[in-house]
């Protein structure tokens, strides 16, 4: 298939590692091409969990080419380092991709490192090739809103180079309806903007049924009401409400707050804990991705959180998995944020602004003592899921725009892909 255009893609990680964004570029490249695709991915040789890891520098998987570029290796820990890490690969990556790229192949930026779709546009231009960014999340947008000690002073600039970059791209992938509106202020035409959400397999989380999990039972949480936090505590979520709301309701018996994961407010979470001495609340470490689908059905509820300043920046990726496990949602952030608009729309949660810590105690009560309810809006959850936010439906989706990249500047693919995906975002 060597005159057939190729799919280039660029993301820091890819399978093995399990890292959301390499979940999903994983799932993604592997359908294209086992739909007979020629299909490169330049990527980087660590773990997300692990900068001293190595693998191959190039090998096939799976039938996709994976080209890995070598970076310093400091990892996560301290900024300079991580500044090193991005900068390696940055030059690392543009000259892999200048290498591969012929005229009319198709290169999908995504966005680990931040501002990677500036390099590639570059090389993307001078190979007559064809650019599509994938935007996870909007940086330095990101950074300055968390107050990254260097980035506010950097952030105009920055942020020019990536509307221009953004501007060169045949269509920029954003996750949802708020992000798509700041693109549109940042100039970005709205014919270059599609929304297509992410996903998560569900088959493999797929709502199980309390008296059915194996893990209600290890964490003695059978008899209880349980309210539940999965994945990231990172800087971006806010946890003081949940943990207020906790204390609240210390002295309800049959009611448990249970956090699954890690993060850099967990430490704080614990010692929160702790000093107000609550026993109604229990951590667990990450589950294995095959404990996923247990660990994701022992809340009865979820708690979903963003800062306000982050709307339209980030779009939670937890909040797939949970509506797959047919789980409601408390949303705790801006009332018309992205997750809120969607809970309203689907009937499937309760949204609440940071620090509304009576009316969420008195919600809580209310649902531990009106199951059904729950029950029925975890149903109305996987119904949305199965109807919107599954993998094939993404998938599809994908390789509809790719088709459409791949075959001209602006064949009437492209519109309809986009008429379609943004109706999809505004049901």
């Amino acid at each position: 298939s060597n005159n057939m255009a190729k799919t280039i893609f660029v993301n820091r990680y890819f399978y093995p590692d399990h890292s959301a964004t390499s979940q999903l570029l994983s799932d993604l490249a592997f359908d294209l091409a086992s739909r007979g695709q020629e299909i490169h991915v330049i990527t980087g040789c660590q773990l997300y969990g692990d900068p001293r890891a190595s693998l191959p520098e190039e090998e096939l998987i799976q039938g996709v080419r994976v080209h890995r570029v070598r970076t310093s290796r400091f990892g996560r820990t301290t900024l300079w380092g991580r500044m090193a890490d991005y900068l390696t690969f940055y030059l690392g990556a543009t000259w892999r991709l200048l290498r591969t790229i012929r005229p009319g192949d198709v290169v999908v930026a995504k966005t680990d490192p931040p501002m990677m779709s500036v390099p590639a546009s570059w090389a993307v231009k001078l190979k007559k090739g064809v650019l599509v960014n994938w935007v996870q999340d909007l940086f330095p947008e990101v950074a300055t809103s968390m107050d990254v000690y260097g980035v506010r002073f950097a952030a105009p600039m920055l942020k020019r180079l990536r509307n221009q970059s953004l501007r060169l791209g045949r269509t920029n992938v954003v996750l949802g309806e708020i992000m798509a509106e700041r693109l549109r202020e940042e100039g970005i035409p709205p014919d270059q903007i599609t929304i297509i959400e992410n996903w998560v397999d569900g088959d493999a989380i797929h709502p199980i049924r309390r008296q059915d999990n194996p893990l209600t039972h290890e964490w003695s949480l059978s008899d209880k009401f349980v309210l539940g936090y999965s994945g990231n505590m990172g800087r971006v979520h806010e946890f003081k409400t949940m943990i207020d709301a906790a204390e609240r309701l210390k002295a309800v018996d049959d009611i448990a707050f249970v956090f699954i994961g890690d993060g850099m407010a967990r430490q704080w979470l614990e010692s929160e804990v702790a000093v107000r001495g609550l026993t109604n609340v229990q951590f667990h470490p990450y589950q294995s991705s095959d404990r996923l689908q247990w660990s994701l059905g022992v809340p009865d509820v979820h708690f979903v959180s963003l800062r306000p300043t982050l709307e339209g920046l980030i779009v939670p990726s937890k909040f797939y998995g949970i509506v797959a496990a047919g789980r409601p949602i408390i949303h705790i952030g801006d009332p018309d944020g992205e997750i809120a608009r969607i809970l309203d729309r689907e009937q499937c949660g309760w949204s609440f602004c940071i620090g509304e810590v009576d009316a969420l105690t008195a919600c809580i009560i209310r649902l531990a003592r009106r199951r059904h309810e729950v029950l029925e809006a975890g149903l109305c959850a996987r119904r949305a899921f199965d109807r919107k936010y599954s993998r094939l439906h993404a998938l599809d989706n994908w390789h509809l725009l790719l088709e459409a990249a791949s075959t001209g500047a602006h064949s009437p693919h492209t519109s309809d892909v986009n008429a379609e995906v943004v109706a999809v975002g505004r049901e």
